[in-house]
This record gives structure tokens, C-alpha cells and sequence, in this order.
């Protein structure tokens, strides 16, 4: 680079999918540096980048991209044949293999900071992801698993979306990082005193149609988010449930509510306004996945409902530093109905104007920090 130019910046992205926390994620890091460039492998919403050059690579051309499955043995060549050199810094969302990006030949002089949402979870803890335990993936895990560790010593700046996140950093690929909590649209949350004020007619048949006290689960209907314990935490607290989402699932936890000691209800494919109300007149918000970071305790907590969590992972960091809930290992029994029972009696005051560190505000202040671009 020639003295006194400045050139851009680009940001890397797996794939653009139409939503997503790790998208989020993406959209802020947009919205801190809008002068910037975006590549990634293939874009499935290309609306929600419009104006921006959004690069995409080889693999968006072919059927590939409609099975990352069978596209994940490519996407390591495919990342290292990227070239940076256009670019002062590249800026990197990586849950896979985005980190790997750049030839070899420029890489080492290359800035690249990677914002890492975890490890591929298939390939270095395949028990918490269903795709890491086919057979083929733990032929080719091992492989995989050398290839990473390689790739993430070449230099890149590091950082993790929790603490959980950065001791797996460690564990798996021997690498430091700071770290900086995902962006949560806090001042959004509480842009509305009330959001049942907000819905529409249908919304508030729906909302007024439920139960006066229940337990609020929400998420995609997929196995991993584990809903099926939010249907145990309200039979062991015998308090109604309320599970709001959609997703392959929902046969399976409707047979579950159908057979529950307590009501059950659903409420599917919420609007965000519809969720917000919901959490908003929920006793407690129960989130039982074991997951990188999760959002919606916080936005559950922002929003003044507190929340009971899964002991292992890093929603218990946003719970702790908010002191909005509980976390339990198990989510049936006497020990998921003290948390309900204890969680539902704090006063949110505190956690609700704590809330700002987890805001998309300060995101963009940490990450602009940490990069010092």
C-alpha cells in the first residue's frame, strides 16, 4: 500500500442467511463501519444489504449452496483463495471456517480480526450439535480439526461473544481472545413502556387469550433449543407454559403438551412486538439450551421479565452481570421450581437499566476499540 492512502475495510461472513443472531451480529458490524465492503459465501437476503457491495463467492453458483453440509469440505479452499490485498483490515463474523480467510502469501501481513460466535460446533463438540455426530463427520472431523487449529495461528486478532466462547478458543485452538458480548437491541426493547399497547387486533386477541401467570420458552421449534424443558419446569412449578417460535419440532412438543400436567399453549411465528408482549407479561422467561452467548435473556431482561437459564454456557454471564434470574442444571424437579419461585421475585429495576452493556451501542464502541481502525 502506497504511503498516505487509505484504503477500506472489508467484513467476511459465512453466508447471509434471511436471520440470525451471528446475521445481527453482521448487520452491526455494517452499521459501525458503513464504508466497508462485505463477502461471504452466498447471500439468501439480499434485501438486507441493498446499497452495499456485497460479494459473493464461487460456491453461491452452484447447488452447493443449498446444503452447507455437502459445500463444507470446498469452504476451506474457497476462504483461502480470497484476496485481501485491496483492503487495510478485514473484519471477520466466523462460526465455521470464515477465519480462515486469505491467501497465504499476504495473510501475514494482512490485519484480520475474527469476531467468533464458536468454533465449528460439529467438528470440536459434535455432542452439542447433531451434524458433528453422522459418520462422516467424525471420519473427516480429525482433519478438520488440524486444518483449523493451523489456520487460526496464522495471525488473526481474536475475539469471543462470551466467556464460555473464549475458554473453547483456548481449548480447541490454543489462541487467546478478548471478549465483546453480541449486540442486543436494547434501546429498541425499551423504546415501549408496555408492547401490548403496540399490537395489532389479531396480537391482542392472542395475548389476552393466555393464561394470568405462565412461564414463557422461545425460540426456533428445532431439538437442540431444548423447549421440551420449559414443558418439565412448568409441571415441576405448576405454572401454565407458553412456547413461542416455529420450526420441525412443534409436532413433537404439542404430543409433549398434550400429555403435560399443565396447560400448554402456542403461539407461533410471533411478530417481534408480539414477543416483546409476551415476555413483558410472563412470569419468567425459562431458556434452557446450552448456548454460545443467547440473546433473549437479555432481551428478557432488558425488558424487566427475569429469566432462568442453563447453568453451563454463556447465558449465565448476562444473567450474573444483570442479576436478573437463576441458573439450574436441571430443568425438572425441586430444583427448576425454586429458580422459578426465586426468580420471579426480583425486583428487574437494576437489571433493566444494566442493560445498556449489552446494547448495540456499546457493541460498536467495543468493537471499534478493539480494532483501533
Amino acid at each position: 500500500m502506497k504511503a498516505g492512502i487509505t484504503l477500506g475495510g472489508l467484513i467476511v461472513h459465512e453466508w447471509i442467511a434471511r436471520s440470525g443472531g451471528s446475521e445481527n451480529v453482521l448487520q452491526a458490524m455494517s452499521e459501525t463501519f458503513p464504508a466497508s465492503d462485505i463477502y461471504c459465501l452466498w447471500n439468501d437476503a439480499p434485501q438486507r444489504f441493498s446499497g452495499r457491495p456485497v460479494r459473493e463467492s464461487l460456491l453461491a453458483k452452484t447447488p452447493l449452496r443449498k446444503s452447507k453440509a455437502t459445500a463444507l469440505p470446498f469452504m476451506p479452499a474457497v476462504w483461502r483463495s480470497v484476496s485481501l490485498e485491496s483492503y487495510d483490515w478485514t473484519l471477520v463474523s466466523s462460526h465455521l471456517f470464515a477465519h480462515h480467510v486469505g491467501k497465504a502469501k499476504n495473510r501475514g501481513h494482512a490485519k484480520i480480526f475474527a469476531y467468533v460466535h464458536t468454533p465449528a460446533r460439529y467438528i470440536w463438540v459434535p455432542e452439542l450439535d447433531k451434524r458433528g455426530e453422522s459418520a462422516a463427520t467424525r471420519l473427516i472431523s480429525p482433519l478438520f480439526q488440524k486444518l483449523d487449529r493451523k489456520r487460526a495461528s496464522e495471525g488473526t486478532v481474536f475475539a469471543a461473544n462470551s466467556n464460555f466462547i473464549r475458554q473453547r478458543i483456548q481449548d480447541t485452538w490454543q489462541q487467546d481472545a478478548i471478549v465483546i458480548y453480541p449486540p442486543v437491541a436494547v434501546t429498541r426493547l425499551q423504546s415501549h413502556h408496555d408492547w401490548s399497547t403496540v399490537l395489532s387486533d389479531s396480537e391482542s386477541t392472542i395475548l389476552s387469550a393466555l393464561p394470568e401467570e405462565y412461564i414463557l420458552g422461545a425460540s426456533r421449534f428445532v431439538e437442540y433449543k431444548q423447549l421440551e424443558s420449559v414443558i418439565t419446569a412448568g409441571e415441576s412449578a405448576n405454572l401454565p407454559v407458553v412456547l413461542a417460535g416455529a420450526g420441525p419440532a412443534e409436532d413433537f412438543l404439542r404430543k409433549m403438551a398434550q400429555e403435560a400436567s399443565v396447560p400448554v399453549h402456542f403461539v407461533i411465528s410471533p411478530s417481534d412486538a408480539l414477543l416483546y408482549a409476551l415476555i413483558q407479561q410472563a412470569q419468567v422467561f425459562v431458556f434452557p439450551p446450552v448456548e454460545d452467548f443467547g440473546i433473549l435473556p437479555v432481551e428478557s431482561m432488558a425488558l424487566g421479565t427475569p429469566v432462568v437459564v442453563n447453568a453451563v454456557g454463556g447465558a449465565v454471564e448476562s444473567v450474573s452481570a444483570l442479576e436478573g434470574g437463576a441458573a439450574v442444571a436441571r430443568f425438572h424437579g425441586r430444583e427448576i421450581a425454586e429458580a422459578i419461585h426465586a426468580a420471579s421475585g426480583k425486583d428487574m429495576n437494576k437489571a433493566k437499566s444494566r442493560a445498556q452493556i449489552f446494547s448495540e451501542e456499546s457493541f460498536s464502541r467495543n468493537l471499534q476499540n478493539w480494532m483501533k481502525v
